[in-house]
């Protein structure tokens, strides 16, 4: 299990760390609104920074997403199945779309970055047209990192179907609604209990 928490913590520092883009994309999208109609001069850079800054948290927040187990699911019947029969649908789920989608994605991806940067491909959408390469090869290089989470997926689908339990995840971060239901819960075998 030390090597599925090493991809683990890989993918939540890059995760954790692109988060931080949010400030600078909200700061952008905030300096063009406000140059745009109270100053009545628009920017050049914005639309183009904008875009990016969006398309790379977009991305970056996969890989972090599968880490962290908070990706969308259906889970209206998984959830009532025991963890054996859960990690037997994942491996099986994995194998047929998720390994094959990325390694597509992989494979369509390095051409479609070297060429960009071959090109030295820039932006069309303003006068500046800032360079786009860098922001392309992120396709690539987000499937890399999201087929090296599935591989450590895997690893945890065959840890329960030998042992009937799902192995630990690494925890950084609880989302509200989860701990206010955990809350009403022991409030509530707290009550039955007095």
């Amino acid at each position: 299990m030390r090597f599925v928490y090493l991809i683990d913590r890989i993918n939540t520092f890059i995760g954790k760390t692109v988060s931080w883009a949010i400030l600078a994309l909200t700061f952008a999208v905030c300096y063009e609104v406000f140059s745009r109609y109270v100053l009545r001069a628009p920017t050049e850079w914005a639309f183009d920074a904008s875009y990016m800054l969006y398309g790379l948290l977009f991305m970056v927040a996969g890989p972090y997403a599968l880490a962290r187990n908070s990706h969308v699911r259906g889970d209206f019947l998984y959830r009532t199945w025991r963890p054996r029969r859960q990690a037997g649908l994942d491996l099986l789920l994995y194998f047929l779309f998720f390994f094959p989608g990325i390694l597509a994605l992989v494979y369509a991806g390095i051409p479609f970055s070297q060429m960009s940067y071959l090109m030295n491909e820039h932006s069309m959408n303003s006068p500046n047209g800032p360079p786009i390469y860098p922001f392309k090869a992120l396709i690539p290089a987000v499937g890399i990192l999201m087929a090296i989470q599935g591989v450590a997926e895997v690893i945890r689908c065959i840890h329960c179907l030998r042992t009937g339990e799902w192995p630990q995840r690494l925890h950084d971060v609880e989302e509200t609604e989860k701990l206010i239901l955990e809350q009403a819960e022991q409030q509530g075998l707290t009550k039955g209990v007095i």
